[in-house]
């Protein structure tokens, strides 16, 4: 969906200082300009040209201004439009010391003083609770660049794995994302800010002149979102994501002092932040064609958020010292330049295939019975506009073969897809008849090739065959005789004269070679083989879905008998599972433990056909090639023997022909037991379920009997049978064991009425305090390991 553009929203927030030069800034009345004045520096004589005013309009000019009120003024709206599909990019940029980590992350031994990052996380979550008629799924990462090079901050977390290849940046025709960057999902609150406080942790800090904690890198943490309505079914769905990218602050490095490592780092550092300077230039120059996004790591990562589809705001940080002046100015002109650039945000709208898949269906089912409808005032006789099953196709064959035997006057014309049908049906009657043809003409004569002048002279020798090539005697169907191919009958290609077919059937049904009746019986024949394989297909489907009835019937039955039963002594110390599972399989588990048995007998019996099946298969492919090489043998010999061909066509020996044959059989062979290797793989895959399903079902029953039997106090199950909706096996044993005290509720009603600003920072907290005590306990562990050992 296309956006309409906006301009680059940028605020400029002053660090407190009791030093602050009140001659030098003065901000206007409207609270959104800024003017910066420099006396004159004398030295440089009485001309002196030197500017000494500047003036910068801004959105807004933020100074001694709470946290509250900064994410309330910056922030708030990018986040709540990102709900509705639009991305969102907040940066921070500044000298270093002047308060960017501050301003987006805060500090976490206070909740008040909490920065954009973890309040765009709060509010997320709550609007995500606002809106229940949507299902909004959270996933976040955590980007450093460091050295112009990427790293990812969560990957210290115990489930994610260690990356072979090194991280890089893909662009896509949905936009830039990162190779090997780790996405977490998010269902709470906490969660996020634990993954939040678990980056903060890695991050690279160094101390110099200005800042003690000083960020060495650039850092970008992204919230992703994806909303489906859980009330209309319109297939499409809205994503968004949220960058909020904390920069590393430029530095002099005169008055930073930065030696060694922190050198290095600081020249990184403002080669990247010179590189994003000129981008954004670029971008505000609407005679520039090209864009300079892949100079640097930082402006290829955030080629999205800088001039594309996207709420960007800027937030510049300044210091208010006089000391600080030329970088503060450096600084205000990037916030002006920044203000000139343009964006498109649009709302990201996706389509779910699988649900628009069902609104076709829906929608297709609504057009067929709109037909029917009209079908029914028009006076139509019933129409079915749906794919025809195999007892249709087998009609329609029926009624074609009786078509061509006479018996039947005409076929009925009902829809499109009828007459389609019976045309496929023609062609494979007509298919079935030059085959029969075929194979009666071999059995019944020997044919000869016209252009063998030597066969037939001797033929003739022997009186079988007169000069014009007719049969001497009497064909009665008990002799046998000799007859001669006609040059147009290529051997192994059927012929496709009509009149030829239609001679050859009609002395064929005299003869009784061919007949209605037979062509009747072989269909029967054919027809009643597959209906008993699917038959007994269908059994063994319907043995093993009783049986899944009756494994999911079985907890009632056992649970109501053991009611009555009285309940042996429990002893002191429960045995071992492994003694106990013995026991209960041939106790109480043990109707699910035959009906296991019985299941996993099916499976393997299916297995053993499979496996014979392949062997077979195996060896129709063996004889297919010995099969292929013969007849490329026979070819060769052919072609050194010299071919012969009249009038195109290519004369082949009966050796070369019956080896076509052979071949033609075999893969027909093939593809039949192949057709029945799939049969049997989906049976398999079939009893393989149904035999996990019974395997977990009799694990699950044993955890509730050995947990009632041995773990649970009888005191504790006498009370939960005392007219409790909860019955024993409902409950974990460790969670029932803990019903008596239940300190954790305790503790959170603690939280509530402890902790400052319950219950909105108890989420805060705890990944707070979950973080630390990781920290500590790595901390603890690395002691260990380093301390010396006596």
């Amino acid at each position: 969906m296309m956006g309409s553009k906006k301009k680059v929203h940028a605020f400029v927030r002053v660090k407190p200082t009791d030093d602050f030069a009140h001659e030098m800034i003065k901000y206007g009345d409207d609270k959104k300009s800024i003017d910066i004045h420099l006396k004159k520096d004398t030295r440089r004589g009485v001309v002196n040209n030197q500017q000494t005013d500047w003036s910068f309009r801004l959105d807004g000019v933020l100074h001694d201004a709470s946290q509250d009120l900064v994410y309330e003024t910056v922030a708030k709206d990018v986040v709540s439009q990102a709900l509705d599909g639009y991305n969102g990019t907040i940066m921070c940029y500044g000298q270093t010391g002047a308060g960017k980590t501050y301003t987006m992350t805060g500090t976490t031994e206070n909740y008040k003083h909490r920065g954009i990052l973890p309040r765009a996380l709060q509010q997320v979550f709550r609007l995500i609770q606002e809106r229940p008629t949507h299902a909004i799924t959270v996933r976040v990462s955590y980007l450093e660049i460091y050295n112009e090079s990427l790293f990812d901050l969560l990957s210290t977390l115990p489930y994610v794995g260690a990356s072979v290849t090194p991280m890089t940046i893909v662009e896509n025709p949905e936009g830039i994302f990162i190779k090997g960057l780790s996405v977490h999902l998010t269902s709470q609150e906490e969660d996020a800010f634990s993954l939040l406080f678990e980056g903060e942790t890695n991050r690279i800090i160094a101390a110099h002149t200005l800042n003690k904690n000083s960020s060495r890198s650039h850092c970008i943490f992204t919230i992703y979102l994806e909303a489906h309505s859980r009330t209309l079914s319109d297939e499409k769905y809205v994503t968004s994501k949220i960058n909020l990218v904390d920069l590393a602050g430029s530095e002099r490095l005169g008055k930073s002092g930065s030696e060694g490592r922190v050198l290095k780092e600081a020249t990184y550092i403002n080669k990247s932040l010179s590189f994003l300077e000129q981008a954004i230039i670029a971008l505000g120059d609407q005679k520039r064609d090209h864009i300079p996004f892949r100079q640097c790591k930082l402006t290829h990562a955030l080629k999205d958020s800088l001039g594309g589809n996207c709420n960007m705001v800027l937030v510049t940080n300044i210091y208010g010292e006089a000391a600080q002046l030329e970088e503060t100015l450096s600084s205000l002109r990037f916030a002006s330049r920044m203000k000139l650039v343009t964006t498109e945000p649009a709302i990201n709208e996706k389509h779910n295939t699988e649900r628009m898949v069902k609104n076709l269906e829906k929608e297709l089912a609504l057009l067929k019975r709109e037909l029917a409808l009209h079908n029914s005032l028009a006076n139509r006789p019933l129409v079915t506009y749906d794919p025809m099953d195999e007892v249709q196709i087998a009609e329609i064959n029926s009624q074609v073969r009786r078509y061509l035997e006479g018996t039947l006057e005409e076929i009925d014309i009902i829809n499109l897809r009828q007459i389609q049908e019976v045309f496929n049906q023609f062609r494979v009657v007509l298919s079935q008849q030059e085959q029969e043809v075929e194979s009666a003409l071999r059995r019944k004569y020997t044919l000869i090739d016209k252009n063998d002048f030597a066969t037939i002279s001797a033929v003739q020798k022997a009186g079988l065959v007169d000069a014009d090539g007719h049969l001497v005697g009497e064909a009665d169907g008990q002799s046998f005789a000799f007859g001669i191919i006609p040059f147009s009958a290529k051997p192994g290609k059927k012929t496709k004269t009509k009149k030829t077919f239609k001679e050859l059937s009609s002395s064929l049904r005299k003869e009784g070679l061919l007949s209605p009746v037979s062509t009747k019986v072989f269909d029967v024949v054919s027809t009643s083989k597959t209906q008993l394989v699917s038959s007994a297909k269908e059994g063994d489907v319907k043995d093993t879905l009783s049986r899944e009835r009756e494994t999911s019937s079985i907890e009632p039955s056992v649970s109501g008998s053991l009611k009555e039963e009285s309940r042996p002594i429990r002893p002191s110390t429960p045995p071992p599972r492994p003694l106990a599972f013995e026991d209960f399989k041939n106790e109480r588990g043990s109707e699910i433990n035959r009906i296991f048995k019985e299941n996993k007998s099916i499976l393997n019996e299916r297995k053993k056909r499979a496996s014979e099946t392949t062997q077979r298969i195996n060896a129709i492919k063996r004889e297919i090639d010995m099969t292929k090489e013969s007849l490329n043998f026979q070819k060769s010999l052919r072609e050194k023997q010299g071919e012969y061909e009249n009038k195109g066509l290519m004369i082949i020996d009966e050796e070369e022909f019956l080896l076509i044959l052979k071949l033609k059989d075999l893969k027909k062979q093939y593809r039949s037991e192949y057709q029945d290797l799939r049969d049997l793989r989906a049976e398999i895959q079939y009893c393989q379920r149904l035999v996990d399903q019974c395997r977990q079902r009799l694990l699950m029953e044993f955890d509730i009997w050995y947990n009632e039997s041995f773990i649970i106090p009888e005191d504790v199950q006498a009370a939960l049978r005392l007219g409790s909706s909860i019955r024993p096996g409902m409950v974990p044993g460790p969670r029932i064991v803990s019903l008596g005290e239940d300190d954790q509720d305790k503790f959170s009603q603690l939280q509530q009425t402890v902790l400052p600003e319950a219950p909105n920072s108890i989420a805060f907290i705890n990944a707070k305090v979950k973080t630390e005590q990781k920290q500590n306990y790595m901390k603890t562990m690395m002691g260990l390991q380093h301390a010396p050992r006596k």
